[in-house]
């Protein structure tokens, strides 16, 4: 990260971010496919984490508060990783590639609750919507936290943002 945010994605090697890691380019290629997965390899562990948590909320709950219950969650463990989230996310929205990764990534995130919401007997284009809206909500949310000057509570944020499309739903 710090080469990237240093030197610039683009102008950064795996050469260097092995040597800068006290690596080989052999031992980094067992890690990550390419220096993107650097920026995007947690996205298999915060779907698992998503999903984990669509699957153990109470049956009575409603589809919005079991995503916006998940949606937290994985706020709060961005937010244990603040500065490099922060950080991170600099590095993506300057450079289109990276951009069109990061929206792959929340598409893929959506796809991954809906799943999850299906299980639980939320019907299809129900669970789409819901999975779809929660991600955008969370999305919102996490650009207001990475623009944030002071520090703000990343999940708080999540409901937030949850609490006022569902607002907005309402007609208030």
């Amino acid at each position: 990260m710090e080469l990237y945010v240093e030197r610039g994605f683009e102008n950064t090697t795996v050469a260097e971010i092995a040597e800068r890691a006290g690596l080989s380019e052999r031992t980094f290629f067992r890690h990550f496919s390419d220096k993107r997965e650097v920026l995007f390899s947690g996205s298999a562990g915060l779907a698992e984490l998503l999903t984990e948590r669509v699957a153990a909320a109470p049956k009575t709950a409603a589809p919005l508060d079991i995503v916006s219950a998940a949606l937290q969650a994985a706020g709060a463990v961005i937010q244990e990783r603040g500065e490099w989230s922060k950080q991170r996310q600099a590095v993506i929205d300057a450079n289109p590639e990276l951009r069109e990764r990061e929206l792959i990534k929340l598409a893929s995130l959506a796809s991954a609750v809906a799943e999850a919401l299906r299980r639980r007997g939320v019907k299809g284009p129900s669970a789409s919507l819901t999975a779809e809206a929660g991600i955008a909500a969370f999305k919102v949310a996490f650009e207001r936290w990475v623009q944030q000057p002071t520090k703000r509570n990343l999940p708080r944020l999540v409901r937030e943002s949850l609490d006022d499309l569902k607002a907005i739903t309402a007609g208030h």
